[in-house]
């Protein structure tokens, strides 16, 4: 499965449900609709699991069904290890990582962007021009989007790869962010949880619903209908 595969008409933007840690919940996001679920590798994070964990986790995956690692400047040892517990895993760096050290592993990848009023994301889409997608999220203080939404108009036109809209999602809001941002996936975690790291399947179905109804309302708008 593509995660990143540009949105037409008739394509759909894709779903990411980050921060698993649970196998009920990895059956419960691939059930609601899921194309890929989040492994959160970064030791600091309340949602932090261990490579053994994350194994566990990806064997509840069917096929085409991606998994993703998140990693915040860890150790090239570190990616290697999850890489070869998990053949399948897509790298998502949200730390300081260079161009350089995101290829270093000769896997696809995700970069994450931290959006603020000074950042200059035309430039940073260009200089991880190998990215699969760049990931937009909120910045706050420390690493991570801390489920905070950021200020869409931030998001500039022409960025010449393909964008993951992420921070602060909830089926509340995600159905204007795909109508607005026109992004090729979505990213959520805390807008689907009852707890750090505990998703709900109620909210995670809700959210894909919500996702799919902006496909259509963009579909129906692309269509002249």
């Amino acid at each position: 499965m593509d995660l990143t595969r540009p949105v037409s008409a008739a394509a759909r933007t894709r779903i990411k449900i980050c921060g698993l840690t649970r196998e009920r919940d990895v059956e419960d996001a691939v059930a609601a609709g899921a194309d890929a679920i989040g492994l959160v590798f970064y030791p600091r994070s309340p949602r932090h699991v261990t490579v053994e964990v994350a194994r566990r986790l990806v064997a509840c995956l069917p096929p085409f069904v991606t998994p993703v690692g998140l990693f915040v400047n860890a150790d090239p040892a570190q990616i290697a290890d999850a890489c070869a517990a998990i053949p399948t895993l897509l790298l998502q760096f949200h730390g300081d990582e260079t161009l350089a050290q995101c290829e270093a592993a000769g896997r696809p990848y995700l970069r994450a962007a931290r959006m603020a009023p000074d950042f200059d994301l035309l430039n940073f889409a260009q200089s991880y021009s190998s990215a699969q997608a760049i990931l937009l999220d909120a910045h706050v203080e420390g690493y991570g989007g801390g489920g905070k939404v950021f200020d869409w108009s931030l998001i500039p036109s022409g960025v010449h790869r393909p964008v993951v809209l992420s921070g602060g999602l909830n089926a509340a809001n995600v159905t204007d962010g795909v109508l607005r941002v026109r992004p090729c996936a979505v990213d959520v975690s805390s807008g689907v949880e009852v707890g750090k790291g505990v998703k709900d399947a109620v909210l995670m179905r809700q959210f894909c619903e919500a996702v799919r109804e902006a496909d259509a309302r963009r579909a129906d708008a692309d269509s002249g209908y």
